[in-house]
């Protein structure tokens, strides 16, 4: 199958050419995947979306959004999802209304909200703009290509009127394990107009360097460094939190940014929760100047499926959810461990693949339901590797789907050394993950070791031996 190319552009991400023009490693530069273009304002665009509702120009503002009929935020309609108790909603980010330059619609800006709607709880999760990943009907690619690629195949997902969210929708649930209620699609200038509109946000910078954050890039709209800002708090307004969400220290000179994209991400959600607080604060909510504007800002940036009744929804559910309560995530950096890992594509294409292998998921959503389920055993994320310890093909992924299907997570199935008789459970996980071992155990009948004689093969919490007691007749002619 043919891949199609996307050619970036060889300015900076805002169509502005930096002026320092020594680069440092390529590692930094590619970072944790977040791309330099415009930032997704994710949870702080929903809360504006929501918090401008009352605002004198949200009939007109409404229309363009949402279209149909204005009256529909009067009455509250029940979220997809809120059943489960859990709305994700993707958003995305991309300088459509920049045309001036190469690649102005991939969405460099990738992220997932989840809301648990029962315990008043929600996260941030990023995705790497330079994940490679597979695009049905192109082959692999960046994940940031997929929205061009479904505007090219006008890909239809239903409850999507936008083709390209479609396909990007469709790939991020297959990858990340979660299933997407909503998109908004955002341009870059909605942070800076937001911004602007609530009169600033308060940003507390604690760079681990004690001179705080500098990036010597130009900002063509201030003629002075991207960011120079001293540890503390700092009063931001539209361009200054743009310019701090767009750095990443990539040039000499700059300090302040030993972790290149992973600080600006950390940035980028830190003036998230900030914008939030901003907009639902009285100060804004009773001013008709600042709802006006906040509406224009979103108005004029915002594409997105919810409708007006599930938005008035929405706004109940969140307005009820304190800055303390959202948290962060991002893949580079899961409970300590980095899910991501380099790769070079056979065009020469620097990309980040699961640290498990190209198209292998199964650590991410592992990682991803543990944020998601309040199962103990998904809780504890153990790792799994399933053996087939007889001569019956297809065995071991058989067991595996069996396994998953108890919120197991399963990286990888393979030939046992030996045969056997008796399906057996290698426990490695040094008592550190009952729930599973307790599980296990009732699946296989108690037939627990913690002798190991794959020590130094394998590296997981737990080795399944599956033996002849688990064949069945429609196990003969099934492939591992």
């Amino acid at each position: 199958m043919t891949l199609k190319s996307y050619q970036y552009d060889p300015r900076d991400t805002y169509g502005r050419r930096p002026t320092a023009v020594v680069k440092k490693s390529r590692w930094r530069r590619l970072g944790g995947g977040l791309s330099l273009k415009r930032v997704t304002v994710t949870l702080a665009i929903i809360i504006l979306l929501l918090g401008g509702w009352l605002g004198g120009k949200f009939i007109y503002n409404a229309h363009k959004l949402f279209g149909g009929n204005i009256l529909g935020v009067l009455s509250s309609t029940k979220l997809k999802g809120e059943d489960s108790g859990r709305v994700n909603i993707l958003l995305a980010g991309n300088s459509a209304d920049d045309p001036g330059h190469n690649g102005a619609n991939l969405t460099d800006s990738i992220m997932v909200m989840s809301i648990d709607t029962r315990n008043h709880k929600a996260f941030l999760l990023s995705v790497p703009r330079d994940l490679w990943v597979h695009i049905p009907g192109d082959g692999h690619s960046k994940i940031n290509a997929a929205y061009v690629a479904g505007k090219d195949q006008e890909t239809t997902l239903n409850g999507y009127s936008d083709s390209g969210m479609a396909m990007l929708s469709e790939i991020v649930q297959q990858d990340m394990g979660l299933t997407i209620n909503y998109y908004a699609l955002i341009d870059y200038n909605a942070l800076k107009q937001a911004v602007d509109a609530v009169g600033g946000i308060d940003v507390t910078i604690k760079s681990n360097d004690p001179r705080g954050l500098y990036d010597p890039n130009i900002d063509y709209a201030t003629h002075g460094p991207l960011v120079k800002l001293t540890n503390g708090v700092h009063h931001l307004n539209g361009e200054q939190a743009l310019d701090l969400a767009r750095a990443r220290g990539d040039s000499y000179y700059s300090y302040g940014f030993a972790g290149s994209d992973f600080d600006r991400t950390e940035h980028q959600r830190q003036m998230i929760v900030a914008l939030k607080e901003k907009a639902v604060s009285a100060g804004v909510l009773a001013n008709p100047a600042k709802l006006s504007s906040l509406s224009d800002a979103i108005g004029n940036n915002v594409k997105t499926n919810f409708s007006l009744g599930e938005v008035h929804r929405l706004y109940d559910i969140v307005k009820d959810i304190p800055s303390n309560s959202i948290q962060s995530l991002s893949l580079n950096s899961a409970n300590g461990k980095n899910l991501l890992a380099s790769y070079r594509s056979s065009t020469g294409e620097s990309a980040l693949v699961p640290a498990a292998g190209i198209d292998n998921y199964s650590a991410i959503q592992g990682f991803i339901k543990k944020q998601t389920s309040n199962d103990p055993v998904v809780q504890e994320g153990a790792s799994v590797i399933v053996l087939n310890a007889t001569d019956t093909s297809g065995l071991a992924g058989k067991e595996k789907n069996r396994l998953t299907a108890k919120n197991l997570i399963v990286s990888s199935v393979g030939d046992a050394r030996t045969n056997q008789s008796t399906t057996t459970v290698i426990n490695n996980s040094q008592g550190k993950k009952p729930a599973t071992l307790a599980l296990l155990s009732q699946l296989y009948n108690n037939q627990v070791t913690t002798t190991n004689p794959y020590s130094g093969i394998y590296s997981a919490d737990f080795i399944v031996l599956v033996g002849s007691d688990r064949i069945t007749p429609a196990s003969t002619n099934s492939a591992q």
